[in-house]
């Protein structure tokens, strides 16, 4: 399997510092984005199997990246894990209907976090490979 890639969004430098230390024990490649439209600018290039979502930046926030990406078949699949310092039950709901994946609020714990993502990085995986067997079966059903 790729080493999975991960997308961190963020537009506060010491947070992005954070998860990018939480993630070193994480066996993957990671990018950054310092606001919502960059997000989605690096998703198209870097085509990541994660990302973890801040709600608040500039440009475009965390709801409307997620919204985007979520309603766009080429990137519907994408995990997402909104990491935001929101907490309010109308925040996780608002998230929910923007379609992310989980949601965790900031301080993160660091075992959660990394227990998270590995969760998530290992579903993306089996969609993955579903997909790939669904194709084949496809094609070997158009073959006959």
């Amino acid at each position: 399997m790729l080493t999975p890639r991960i997308l961190i969004a963020d537009d506060n430098a010491a947070n992005r510092e954070l998860l990018e230390a939480l993630l070193a024990k994480v066996d993957c490649d990671t990018q950054i984005a310092i606001d919502g439209q960059d997000t989605l600018d690096k998703v198209k290039s870097f085509k990541p199997d994660l990302i973890l979502l801040d709600v608040m930046m500039p440009k475009k926030n965390g709801f409307e990246v997620c919204r985007s990406l979520k309603s766009d078949p080429a990137t519907s699949r994408i995990m997402i894990l909104m990491v935001t310092a929101l907490s309010e039950l109308g925040d996780v709901e608002r998230a929910v209907e923007a379609g992310t994946d989980d949601f965790l609020s900031k301080p993160v714990n660091s075992l959660e976090f990394q227990k998270r993502v590995r969760n998530m990085l290992k579903l993306k995986g089996t969609e993955d490979e579903l997909e790939r067997l669904r194709a084949y079966i496809r094609e070997m059903e158009e073959r006959t």
